[in-house]
């Protein structure tokens, strides 16, 4: 069609901004036009709330454009309106950034419809100015309204009582890696479908975060009702998976949060806590519903803290961290033999941590690499020194299974031991069983090369998993520490007992040693070297302390001792 742009030359710039503002409240976009010939620019109002604008209207236009077009695309718009005034271009379409009122840049699309006069001359440009990364309201694969809709209807019920229900796909990645994106665009449409048949008509259903979905209710409060519609919902998504003949088996786990209108409800705030609530859920299984509950925020937001704290403390010469040693004993001379290293840690804040708290926030976060590498030299240099007082000491070391899966723990161990000169045989890894994956090539690496180097391996924790004899057999490990639990069951129960004699028997049978964890009484010891245990390890011949400490307690009286022998 043959471009009319003079066809709108009559109408003046002071019409056009009278359209403007009678239409800009209607609008999320920003309507705009610049007036070439008097360098005069007009745009919604509302932009200046967005934007780093002086006014929304403004004269030398040109000079003033710097203070909200980004820097660097500046000089590509000031080409651009070049370009359309010397030519015969009807539309003007670019993307460039403009400065919001933070001083951040923001993507938008600038278009526009230039109007001449007859002779061809470009009087002005009118057009609209669109954010390209602003959020849709709707979301086109599930049919439902999208999280910035759900925002602005949060903000609108701010003052009322409220229960939100956020739901979440579990293992939906899954779908996707497995039958495409394109099927997981449809399962994520039947589940807004079978979620839209559960809810009534005054709760509103909103699609946020790839494979999440928000039910709001502003009528009541009640968690009981909140979790009677979850179980409702995941039996028709159960329903669903069997229509569909199980070609996609997934489940939905769910976090409920409610409030009223003396608690803090923000968007922000609700859709912080929604979310902690929809994790905690998939955390304890999944394929089930989790309540709120402020406890739990709380250890919440102490492991958060704890791990920073953390992180600071490892990245500062590893400051409030300790290595302690506990005794291991010879139960046959009940003399002592070598000890366990373990890794404490204690800060002016949080004063001592539980072991059972850090060191799964150090094995999350990978910090127990370097928290490990350190143990690892400290535990070395102990028993070098220790060494000089009983020749045969050894020394027992945990080692992670993050260590062996995302570090060169081969090399870290063996240049360890070659550093502080130390026989490889005075060397013991412990590794728990729960976190044995022996068929990983990495795990079999480690365990052939600690063997060829003379290290002896050791296998805690015995007696707490689900496949203690198939890690024996693929493992064969030098060591076998049966845990405390285990010992405390069999001390207390015949029938248990004559289990653990019958596992040291085995045990035995195999040529492997058998260290029972534990042992805290006369009576306890009594029973367990009926077991015919190699070594012991437990309270009653001592607690984890400080090198200084073990030194003193252990080492130098045996070592006195010795002496004394060997003068006689």
């Amino acid at each position: 069609m043959e471009y009319q742009g003079h066809a709108y030359n009559e109408i003046s710039v002071e019409q056009f901004c009278q359209v403007i503002d009678l239409l800009h409240p209607c609008m999320d976009d920003y309507l705009y036009i610049y007036d070439f010939l008097n360098d005069f620019f007009y745009v919604s109002p509302s932009a200046v709330e967005r934007f780093s604008m002086p006014s929304n209207c403004f004269h030398n236009a040109s000079k003033n454009y710097s203070m909200f077009i980004y820097p660097k695309d500046f000089k590509n718009l000031k080409a651009d309106f070049k370009k359309y005034i010397s030519s015969m271009t009807a539309i003007h379409n670019l993307e460039y950034r403009l400065v919001d009122q933070n001083g951040k840049p923001i993507w938008v699309n600038y278009r526009g419809y230039v109007v001449r006069n007859r002779e061809g001359e470009a009087l002005y440009i009118i057009g609209c100015i669109n954010e390209i990364g602003r959020q849709q309201k709707a979301d086109n694969v599930s049919g439902l309204l999208s999280e910035s809709s759900l925002h602005h209807y949060l903000d609108e019920t701010s003052h009322q009582n409220g229960i939100i229900l956020r739901l979440g796909l579990d293992d939906f990645k899954e779908i996707n890696e497995k039958l495409g994106i394109e099927y997981g665009d449809m399962i994520l449409r039947k589940t807004a479908e079978c979620i839209s048949e559960c809810i009534s008509p005054h709760q509103q259903l909103y699609r946020v975060v790839a494979d999440e979905f928000i039910i709001v209710d502003n009528t009541c409060n009640s968690t009981q009702e909140a979790q009677l519609l979850y179980d409702k919902i995941q039996g028709r998504i159960h329903a669903f998976v069997e229509e569909n003949r199980y070609e996609a088996t997934y489940t939905v786990s769910g976090g409920i949060l409610s409030w009223n209108h003396s608690t803090e409800h923000s968007y922000s705030n609700i859709m912080k806590l929604s979310e902690f609530s929809l994790q905690k859920a998939k955390r304890l299984g999944k394929n089930r519903c989790y309540v709120f509950n402020p406890e739990d925020y709380t250890k919440f937001l102490r492991k958060k803290k704890l791990t920073k704290h953390l992180r600071q403390a490892v990245y500062n010469d590893f400051q409030g961290f300790e290595a302690y040693y506990q005794p291991l004993i010879n139960a046959e001379t009940g003399v002592l033999y070598g000890a366990e290293t373990l890794m404490r840690f204690t800060s002016e804040q949080y004063g001592s941590v539980s072991p059972g708290e850090f060191i799964p926030i150090l094995e999350e976060t990978g910090l127990i690499i370097p928290a490990g590498r350190w143990i690892l030299h400290e535990a070395l240099r102990a028993c070098k020194n220790i060494q000089m007082h009983i020749r045969d000491f050894r020394i027992n070391i945990n080692v992670s299974y993050i260590q062996i899966m995302k570090s060169d723990i081969i090399e870290e161990i063996a240049s360890a031991i070659t550093y502080y000169d130390i026989a490889p045989s005075s060397v013991v890894l412990e590794l728990t069983e729960s976190g044995v994956l022996d068929s990983d090539i990495r795990f079999a690496k480690l365990w052939e090369c600690m063997r060829e180097k003379g290290v002896r391996l050791a296998l805690d924790d015995f007696g707490t998993g689900y496949s203690n004899f198939h890690y024996l057999y693929n493992l064969k490990p030098d060591i076998i520490k049966i845990d405390r639990s285990l010992t405390t069951q069999a001390l207390n129960n015949e029938y248990e007992f004559k289990l653990l004699s019958l596992m040291s028997g085995m045990i035995h049978s195999m040529n492997l040693h058998m260290c029972v964890e534990g042992v805290e009484t006369d009576q306890e010891l009594s029973m367990v070297l009926d077991l015919s245990p190699d070594f012991i390890q437990g309270y009653y011949y001592g607690k984890p302390c400080s090198y200084e400490e073990f030194l003193e307690k252990y080492v130098l009286p045996q070592s006195k001792m010795k002496a004394l022998i060997t003068n006689v």
